[in-house]
């Protein structure tokens, strides 16, 4: 939950900003750096998405900090391509990585969800003449984000049970009741979507 932060509500010009333009937004700063793969574009795509961040006026702590499973992601990228003899290319990829978090962050802290799933839906809306179905993607969309907070609850509750037993370093046993839930989870919903004729072709 801490990676993609939640919407705050607020007056800022980001959140008066129509969704669309967001979007637009975050496809200006994350392609770019990706086509170009040039130190100086990615670090100037980093710098406006943390720009754009603080101008949210949500507090600097809030719009910039990331959990440190991201920081280990990037320093292990990014070391990967220094023992490769590319410093160049460590520094793009770390700040890439840290670019699209933040443009990802640009959408959800300024804007509520259901407004980003239908504006979505709408953008799609002229593609199901060639089979898309826009209605049933945004759903997806939906569902996966209502998945992700039960999925950190599920390995939350599943790591105290371990670590009451003084099992939290065997991976196997955090992740595997993980999954079973997300199984079931799935097929539940999935069974409740079929309940509702909704999924089908």
């Amino acid at each position: 939950m801490n990676l993609f932060s939640l919407y705050v509500p607020g007056s800022s010009p980001l959140h008066r900003l129509p969704v669309g333009h967001k979007y637009l937004l975050l496809l200006l700063l994350t392609v770019p750096p990706l086509l170009l793969a040039h130190p100086i574009v990615s670090l100037l795509a980093l710098g406006s998405s943390m720009a754009l961040l603080a101008s949210c006026r949500t507090g600097l702590k809030h719009a910039w900090t990331l959990p440190l499973g991201l920081w280990l992601l990037v320093a292990v990228l990014a070391g990967y391509q220094v023992l490769v003899g590319s410093p160049d290319l460590a520094l793009v990829v770390g700040a890439n990585l840290v670019t699209a978090v933040y443009s990802s962050r640009i959408l959800t802290l300024a804007t509520p969800g259901p407004v980003l799933i239908d504006a979505l839906v709408g953008a799609l809306r002229p593609l199901e003449r060639f089979g898309v179905k826009a209605d049933l993607v945004g759903l997806a969309v939906a569902i996966m984000i209502r998945s992700v907070p039960l999925l950190l609850d599920s390995f939350d509750q599943v790591r105290q049970a371990a670590r009451a037993r003084g099992r939290e370093r065997n991976l196997f046993l955090l992740v595997t009741p993980v999954v079973v839930r997300a199984v079931g989870q799935a097929q539940a919903t999935g069974a409740a979507l079929a309940a509702r004729g909704l999924g089908e072709s």
